[in-house]
């Protein structure tokens, strides 16, 4: 199973190329430049260095979020595109997801993985993973005991101590932005900074925890409503 995949929820992002369980290459964005910039320059270029016709991928994977609503738009647009015009299949692979699987790879079952990314205003995306005894990058490796949500660092510890819930493992930027905050509620947990996510996004595709489906079937995981949104309502 090859499968290229795209992480563009956050300014950097990641493109990957995986066969079966193995990343072939991982390589990080140009920060410096948009998404709509650098695609889909960045996947063809990354195919190219490998000998891969883009025709000869056998399944296309992308981050559905949440993240930055305008980088999620135009990766998930691209991989979409890419599926398309090759017919072949997608998968959405929610990104809270896929850095608790990279976190938990060497995780004791049992432990809670919490993932946070930075949603800036002082808020983070967050879910809470438990580690089961499955193999890494399966299925079975983690159980969600909070699902994808919104919220200042405080209440969101705050909540989960409230139900006697203390993560050993935070992971992800807004774990490392909010580093203080956890050390004060859980100052025995270890903090992972963000990492490059699409080598774990193409392994959880073709390891199929997450259902491939038509490229127009992909829909993206916003969490929090677009500013956009929220202005117009305001008028």
């Amino acid at each position: 199973m090859r499968v290229i995949a795209l992480d563009s929820t956050t300014r950097a992002g990641s493109v990957a190329l995986v066969e079966d369980d193995c990343v072939i290459d991982e390589r990080a964005g140009d920060a410096s430049r948009s998404h709509a910039e650098r695609l889909p320059g960045e996947i063809v270029d990354l195919a190219a260095a490998h000998g891969v016709a883009l025709a000869d991928v056998d399944l296309f994977a992308v981050a559905s979020g949440p993240g930055s609503f305008t980088g999620l738009r135009i990766g998930i647009a691209t991989m979409q595109g890419l599926a398309f015009v090759h017919g072949r299949r997608i998968v959405g692979v929610p990104a809270l997801g896929a850095l608790a699987h990279a976190a938990a790879a060497a995780g004791r079952p049992g432990a809670l993985v919490a993932a946070w990314m930075d949603a800036h205003r002082r808020d983070v995306f967050a879910a809470l993973y438990r580690v089961a005894a499955a193999a890494p990058f399966t299925a079975g490796r983690l159980d969600v005991v909070d699902d994808a949500s919104v919220g200042d660092p405080a209440s969101v510890l705050a909540g989960w101590g409230a139900r006697s819930l203390r993560p050993q493992l935070f992971v992800g930027d807004g774990a490392a932005a909010f580093s203080a905050e956890i050390a004060r509620a859980v100052p025995d947990a270890a903090i992972v900074a963000a990492m490059p996510l699409a080598g774990a996004i193409g392994r959880l595709a073709a390891a199929g925890v997450f259902d491939a489906v038509d490229p127009a079937g992909i829909r993206p995981l916003y969490v929090r409503r677009p500013d956009a949104e929220l202005a117009r309502e305001k008028l």
